[in-house]
């Protein structure tokens, strides 16, 4: 049983769900790292490991979210990220498990080679995937969409947010929070200080700072933006928060009403880079020492620059005595091999750009994954 349904049983009665990650995901010390960035308690959350068919933060998310696509009987989900998207890539695997199909609305990004890879592994999934120039052009897509799929298979298709970051799958991250907990009174760690994570669909972050509270835990989020500010900021997330809250409480009126402060949550801006997907030298710089020294892979895109705000700080900062997080939130499985035969000319026009035109970084695995 999830950590939260024990503390609250009610929210097991009333909430869709449906059994998808391997939980709980290992938390450890990364002793090997620690040393040389002169840390005294530094540990890794391993939510790269919260799947054997592919890990990441997604599943925790689309646990709740396709459990409420089986309660509708929908046929369809429809979704949302940029070209590269491992958020898209997640829901076409599991929705595909769960006999679901995906449509994917995608926004162009920087090429490398992971986006080539979730691409392929998409179609190979049978996920319809569609690339729009602009916003605008995204908005009336998806509302073609909509209609289409309604008539060809009458039933509407049940819309996942861009990350899967609605109030209901955030309480993916809520449920996280509580299993930390868990682990803490176990040993395995003490109680940390801070966390730290990526910020992008707002999703893990918000619904982690909510779990916390929530379950009593003090410790301090430090969410390190890596999308365009817009997207990503204070107001939307205490707008998340108060969603999420207000969810849970309306469905066990024991779950406390609770309020973010900046006591509980940090959010930096100064490792984005110049662009979503852009990759900066610390970030490659942060996801190459995770490699060497535990073995870890990081990504380029977002745990690397969340990393190297932890490194950043440990050195221009006195948190070398705090117990310090990092909440791994990318994936470490080999994704099936299969996707290697499938033919990108199979793909829309719009997605033959990321084969032929030039990779963006180093290109390799470790890089860009």
């Amino acid at each position: 049983m999830l950590p939260l349904f024990k503390a609250y049983p009610q929210l097991q009665a009333k909430l869709p769900y449906v059994s998808l990650a391997e939980l709980s995901t290992p938390v450890h010390k990364l002793n090997n790292i620690e040393k040389t960035l002169n840390a005294e308690q530094l540990y890794i959350k391993r939510d790269d490991l919260s799947s054997s068919i592919y890990g990441g933060n997604k599943i925790r998310k689309l646990e709740f979210l396709l459990g409420d696509v089986l309660n509708q009987h929908s046929k369809r989900v429809l979704t949302f990220g940029f070209a590269g998207s491992n958020h898209a890539l997640a829901t076409a695997i599991y929705a595909h498990s769960l006999g679901i199909r995906t449509t994917s609305m995608l926004m162009p990004q920087i090429n490398a080679s992971y986006v080539r890879r979730n691409l392929l592994t998409s179609y190979y999934y049978q996920a319809d995937l569609h690339q729009h120039q602009n916003q605008l052009a995204l908005f009336f897509h998806t509302v073609s969409q909509l209609v289409r799929y309604t008539l060809k298979e009458a039933r509407i298709p049940y819309i996942i947010a861009p990350g899967g970051s609605s109030p209901l799958g955030t309480i993916g991250y809520v449920n996280a929070a509580f299993e930390l907990k868990e682990q803490i009174m176990q040993g395995y760690m003490p109680e940390p200080d801070l966390i730290y994570l990526p910020l992008g669909t707002m999703g893990t972050a918000t619904g982690l700072v909510l779990g916390l509270k929530a379950i009593g835990l003090k410790s301090k989020v430090i969410a390190v933006r890596v999308v365009k500010a817009q997207f990503a900021n204070e107001k939307k997330i205490v707008r998340l928060f108060n969603q999420t809250n207000s969810l849970l409480h309306s469905l066990d009126s024991t779950f406390p009403i609770l309020q973010i402060t900046e006591k509980d949550l940090c959010i930096r801006h100064e490792f984005f880079g110049e662009d979503y997907a852009h990759f900066t030298e610390s970030g490659m710089k942060a996801v190459t020492q995770m490699n060497n020294y535990e073995n870890i892979p990081l990504d380029g895109t977002y745990t690397g620059k969340a990393f190297a705000a932890l490194i950043h700080d440990l050195n221009q900062e006195d948190i070398k005595h705090q117990v310090i997080l990092f909440w791994n939130t990318y994936n470490s499985r080999n994704l099936p091999t299969a996707f290697v035969d499938e033919d990108f000319h199979q793909l829309p026009q719009s997605f033959h750009r990321y084969f032929i035109g030039t990779l963006f970084g180093s290109g390799s695995e470790t890089s860009d994954r």
